[in-house]
């Protein structure tokens, strides 16, 4: 890992993410890492913060990586790799972190069949993210070590061998943070209503989040600890709780929480020129 060098094509969040994780974890070397995006400044922000090589034209970026990283937005993709194709070197490998991009669209479009289709989340800006990615059958295995070594640098991952786990993990993992800070909000402004000040409401919210989080992975060490058993156990007959869950179920909460998930499933698959099949017509997963 610290001889090969790694372009990212595309230095946006997630992508300086994943630069700043593979140094920090000691797998790759400033001077190794090329960094190329259409805005000069950009790049040059990243040389000086990590010692980065910085491109203006990806062509060039690409011209003696070993690892191709592709972090662009998906309305870019095709426009990137038409300007790519015939650049990347035959023995490299091309990693995809954009949503909804099949891994026949990346093949096609650069001419090149080794490719690594994954989708992080924004918690991997601190190495607590989680990741899903598939290789195709080009890949081989010293390739895709090198792929699950550069994802490990984001925190968790899974390799799986559907593509269309992909889409799934878009919608559910990729966009969940955004579900989860949504909820996070509601919390904090009912609190606020009833008279906390912010920074107390928040700070409640927050502590209980984590909590909740940490006391459900230390039951759940074996595997076998389901949530709605936890929520059962803090739901005392006729108490608040009762209350607060009859509240949320008669206002649809699970079924609108499956379904934001499956509209952005869907376009997930409308990213990658896909037509999605019916959505479940429950709000419990199917």
């Amino acid at each position: 890992m610290l001889t090969k060098k790694i372009a990212f094509i595309g230095s946006g969040a997630m992508g300086e993410a994943m630069l700043a994780g593979l140094l920090r974890q000691g797998l790759s070397r400033p001077e190794n890492l090329l960094t190329a995006d259409a805005r000069t400044e950009r790049v040059d922000e990243l040389s000086e913060k990590y010692g980065t090589q910085p491109f203006t034209e990806n062509n060039l970026a690409v011209a003696e990586a070993d690892v191709v990283i592709l972090s662009v937005k998906p309305q870019r993709l095709a426009e990137v790799l038409k300007g790519l194709k015939g650049h990347i070197r035959p023995e490299a490998l091309v990693l995809s972190i954009v949503a909804g991009a099949k891994i026949s669209k990346i093949s096609k479009g650069l001419g090149h069949p080794a490719v690594v289709r994954s989708m992080p989340n924004t918690p991997a800006q601190i190495s607590r993210g989680i990741t899903v990615w598939i290789a195709s059958e080009a890949v081989d295995e010293d390739q895709k070590a090198t792929a699950s070594n550069i994802l490990g640098a984001l925190g968790e991952q899974v390799e799986v061998d559907d593509e269309n786990y992909l889409d799934m993990a878009t919608a559910l993992s990729g966009t969940g943070p955004a579900y989860v800070f949504l909820f996070m909000e509601a919390m904090i402004d009912a609190g606020v209503h009833m008279g906390f000040a912010r920074r107390i409401s928040e700070k409640l919210v927050l502590e209980t989040i984590k909590g909740s989080v940490a006391y459900y992975e230390n039951l759940n060490q074996k595997g076998d600890t389901h949530v709605a058993a936890l929520r059962n156990q803090v739901t005392s007959p006729g108490g608040t709780t009762a209350e607060a869950m009859y509240f949320l179920e008669k206002a649809g909460f699970r079924t609108a929480v499956s379904r934001a998930i499956w509209a952005a499933y869907e376009r997930s698959l409308e990213l990658g020129k896909e037509a999605p099949t019916h959505p479940p017509e429950s709000g419990t997963a199917q």
